[in-house]
């Protein structure tokens, strides 16, 4: 949705993001996780928060459900308003990381093309998208809300997975496959991998 309004000035304050993550001693970034609805996205993110905060890092979830019950309650699930969805979101978690918090963004966010300008809003590098790699079938298994038997009955339409797509990651930085592990499992690796590409410190003069 663009801003036609030309009489807009945006405007920098005189602390930056390296300023930010120097004073907390972390790298603000995103974690997208993205995956197919019960995949474990929202389990997942909240077992590496539990675990971050646990170690003194600060740390936020943005789940898709919680943003849809304000922010986004003005929105449906046709394609047009799952990408005005994905493209708020998105600027929200820019803003999260830009603030120096990790934040972990857990949202089914169906199109690549979606989470491809949810990427180009943070820097380079600090956009770690994290395929939950559950199948349809044990997705449906599952079935923690009861969405799939719904949309099965009739219920509901535009159901991701069902009767609308999912675009799978092409190259994802991550990809975890709750079905081999468990959630504490799963949310180590995430964090092992924030903490290998630094995001878990802050250097002085380096590439933040």
């Amino acid at each position: 949705m663009e801003n036609t309004d030309r009489n807009l000035t945006k405007h920098y304050g005189c602390i930056g993001k390296k300023d930010r993550d120097a004073i907390l001693g972390q790298r603000g970034c995103v974690v997208w996780f993205t995956g197919l609805s019960g995949s474990g996205k929202s389990t997942i993110a909240r077992e590496v928060e539990s675990q971050l905060a646990g170690a003194g890092r600060l740390v936020y979830v943005l789940d898709g459900d919680n943003v849809r019950c304000g922010l986004n309650s003005d929105l449906g699930f046709s394609p047009e308003d799952r990408r005005e969805n994905i493209r708020r979101l998105g600027e929200i978690a820019a803003l999260f990381a830009d603030a120096g918090i990790i934040t972990l963004a857990a949202f089914i966010s169906p199109y690549r093309t979606d989470r491809a300008e949810a990427r180009g809003k943070v820097p380079e590098g600090s956009f770690i998208e994290t395929y939950i790699a559950t199948s349809l079938e044990k997705c449906m298994e599952r079935d923690p809300k009861g969405l799939y038997q719904k949309a099965k009955n009739g219920e509901i339409e535009s159901m991701t997975g069902i009767d609308a797509p999912y675009e799978e990651p092409d190259n994802p930085e991550l990809t975890v496959t709750p079905g081999d592990e468990t959630p504490e499992q799963s949310a180590k690796t995430v964090i092992e991998y924030l903490d290998t590409n630094g995001f878990l410190s802050y250097r002085q003069g380096g590439d933040n």
